[in-house]
């Protein structure tokens, strides 16, 4: 994977040209995966669904982090969680709806999602 300076990252190379995507595409994918997880109320920073699909890394940096290791990705994400839900379950679902979204869109393989919880929602639903 070839980082370059306007932040893109090379994810194949074709017959047809290099393919790249950039960073924020990458974090975008990442956070909207967090937010499709049943039992998570929102990232950290009040982020909803719509403004993750306008907002770039920049903005999802206090809640969600990317981190590039040569062909593959780390991902640090911190959430709020609905009251009422079994915090484990939502960690490993968070975990793996990421990893399998990296893998699906951009075929980045994730070696690992650190979930931390900062905050219970207690508006949120109960089960």
């Amino acid at each position: 994977m070839d980082n370059s300076k306007d932040n893109t990252f090379t994810i194949g190379e074709e017959s047809a040209g290099i393919i790249q995507v950039a960073d924020d595409v990458v974090s975008s994918i990442a956070a909207l995966a967090v937010l499709e997880v049943d039992g998570v109320s929102r990232l950290t920073g009040n982020i909803s669904n719509d403004l993750v699909a306008k907002l770039g890394k920049r903005n999802l940096s206090k809640a969600l982090r990317v981190i590039f290791e040569e062909d593959k990705v780390r991902v640090d994400v911190t959430i709020e969680a609905k009251f009422g839900y079994n915090l484990i379950k939502i960690s490993n679902e968070v975990q793996e709806k990421v990893k399998s979204s990296l893998m699906t869109m951009t075929g980045l393989e994730c070696t690992s999602v650190n979930v931390k919880i900062s905050g219970i929602d207690m508006d949120g639903e109960n089960v």
